[in-house]
């Protein structure tokens, strides 16, 4: 293993959806001040919709079925489609280090799935890389899991990795998920219009396995799998009293916002 390290986060309790959002952003910002590489994996408080950055709410989230089910809604500072957190693994990694990831936002997209492909191969699962988007999804509502897009992880035609990137220059934030169990028919109900659930495209690490897998086993794998990939070792990073004052002024100022979160138009789109 070479002498690269990176800093490694695994939050030992699920937490809000509005803090989460605010800690990925954070680690954002502080792998541009210093040239260094997070890897962080974590899990939500309770159920929680997620928009692209640029998704209008009203056209993708049914919001008062949201409301009526306590059923969280973010924006994402990354791009993508609607994503339903629930009884998942959640990864980021953000980074500027170019001589590991490049400057594109594909290259670093397939080096990171193919990080998360020899994590999935560690807990016995044959995964591989979609090699094209279906016709119509790109500019389509339907939710992330709807389809697999192409460079996004499936078994045998299913997602099961569902990612996106924010990307300014060489700096990047890439964050996904990887559903412990799937809920296809919850997903249909908080996405608008709504797929019905057998048009679903996803499955989870519990249906690829045949049997039950808790956060704390998929993590480990997922883990091993980004070090073996990349060649790097990890430190443990643990947020401080002035990380943690940063993060509450993110949350504060955009993720726990409705302003943010359902504005339709944005600016500098």
């Amino acid at each position: 293993m070479s002498d690269l390290s990176w800093q490694l986060i695994v939050e030992p309790e699920p937490l809000p959806g509005p803090w989460n959002m605010a800690v990925d952003e954070h680690l954002f910002n502080l792998a541009a001040t210093f040239p260094r590489t997070f890897l962080r994996f974590y899990r939500w408080e309770r159920p929680t919709a997620s928009l692209g950055y640029g998704q209008d709410a009203a056209k993708v989230v049914d919001a008062a079925f949201c409301r009526d089910r306590g059923i969280d809604i973010v924006r994402r500072l990354t791009g993508g489609k609607l994503v339903l957190h629930d009884r998942e693994v959640t990864y980021a990694v953000a980074s500027a280090d170019v001589s590991v990831f490049t400057e594109t936002l594909r290259d670093s997209y397939r080096l990171i799935s193919r990080a998360l492909l020899a994590g999935l191969s560690l807990m016995g699962l044959s995964a591989r890389l979609a090699e094209t988007s279906p016709q119509g999804y790109a500019k389509g509502t339907m939710p992330c899991f709807a389809f697999p897009a192409r460079d996004e992880i499936e078994i045998e035609g299913r997602k099961i990795v569902g990612s996106a990137q924010k990307r300014t220059g060489p700096l990047f934030l890439q964050h996904g998920s990887i559903p412990l169990e799937k809920d296809e028919t919850l997903l249909a109900a908080v996405a608008r219009p709504g797929e019905s659930p057998e048009g679903q495209g996803m499955t989870s690490l519990s249906e690829a396995l045949g049997r039950p897998m808790a956060f704390e086993e998929a993590v480990g794998p997922l883990v091993q799998g980004f070090a073996d990939f990349f060649g790097v070792r990890f430190a443990r990073f643990a947020l401080g009293p002035a990380d943690r004052q940063a993060i509450r002024a993110i949350q504060a100022a955009k993720y726990a916002s409705d302003a943010w979160t359902f504005r339709e138009r944005l600016a500098g789109r």
